[in-house]
């Protein structure tokens, strides 16, 4: 048996996670068995909705368990393989992150189509942020060309994967970022206005970007952002609910001013998974390709390196440490 590092969760956190939350010790990896294969790591995600994972509760994903590996989206090279579907040499994206090396059934492990792109890629734009921003946008908030779209967060992962995909498809978009130097990422992202939420309060900002309102919320943030939305929806406005990372270290839930207008402007207000789409994850290969290929659709990534740096990666998410995609290259 082989071993390989492994961040574990030795407690849960209360309220921010902290670096005592995270060990980094040795894991003992188990003898390649009949269809199994061992990867090699070469990139790590981090993402905000691992936090909800730390919690002992019942959610969408089951909790990560103390004492444990933790887990994330990864992608790495297969070095040794007992499955005739992979081979040594095959580059492959799985959710056995958070280590230097992975081994499982063949069938954890999907092997990376040949779209002559960086593999990093397929943790960003043509992973879980990229299918998070597209299906969210173009299916549960149902947003058209001429829409009016205001995206939270727009400076990172899937926020700033909204607004170029909004722009691809021909809607003016407002995008909220914190600081002058997010803020100008977001406008060469093609954003039509950016408000900066730490110069004042978002929702008489969003009203001056958009005085005749908006039909479509991205939401990354909750809180005063999504209370900006509700004051500022037009009739029939869509909200595709992603994250509320600005919440997410919070014992106590937020309450919301202008809710009460969910009932007159008649707003839809719809959470999501991405995996709830896979069925249509063609279609999302073909169109964010295509944008990538044109340059329509644009990474950035912010990069830690070393296995040791990814829970300070992690954390850092949670005070604006990144801009776009945070990833850990190993």
């Amino acid at each position: 048996m082989t071993g390989t590092l492994a961040w574990h969760l030795v407690s849960r956190p209360s309220g921010m996670p902290a670096m005592a939350d995270f060990e980094l010790k040795s894991l003992d990896l188990p003898p390649l068995g009949e269809g199994m294969v061992r990867v090699e790591n070469r990139w790590l995600s981090v993402d905000p909705y691992m936090r909800g994972r730390m919690n002992d509760v019942k959610s969408y994903v089951p909790p990560f368990a103390l004492g444990e590996p933790l887990q994330g989206g990864a992608v790495g090279t297969v070095v040794e393989s007992n499955a005739p579907d992979l081979k040594i040499g095959d580059k492959v994206q799985h959710m056995l992150g958070w280590r230097e090396q992975a081994v499982g059934p063949a069938q954890l492990f999907t092997k990376l189509p040949d779209l002559g792109v960086s593999e990093e890629q397929w943790l960003g734009n043509l992973g879980l942020t990229g299918g998070t921003a597209y299906f969210g946008l173009l299916r549960v908030a149902e947003a058209k060309e001429g829409d009016t779209v205001f995206v939270s967060a727009a400076a990172g992962a899937v926020g700033s994967a909204v607004v170029q995909i909004a722009k691809a498809k021909g809607m003016t978009v407002i995008g909220s970022a914190g600081g002058a130097d997010k803020c100008a990422f977001v406008k060469e992202l093609g954003a039509d206005a950016v408000i900066d939420y730490k110069a004042g309060p978002v929702v008489k900002a969003l009203m001056d970007a958009a005085p005749k309102g908006i039909d479509v919320y991205f939401d990354n943030v909750g809180g005063d952002h999504l209370d900006a939305a509700f004051a500022c929806a037009r009739q029939n406005a869509r909200f595709a609910i992603c994250g509320m990372i600005g919440s997410y270290n919070d014992a106590e839930p937020q309450a919301f001013r202008y809710i009460m207008r969910v009932i007159a402007a008649r707003i839809r207000v719809q959470g999501f998974i991405w995996t709830d789409y896979l069925n249509e994850i063609g279609d999302f290969y073909r169109d964010m390709g295509g944008w990538i290929a044109t340059g329509q659709v644009k990474s950035r990534e912010t990069i830690r390196e070393g296995i040791e740096a990814t829970p300070q990666a992690f954390l850092d998410l949670f005070s604006g440490g990144n801009m776009g995609k945070m990833l850990v290259k190993l």
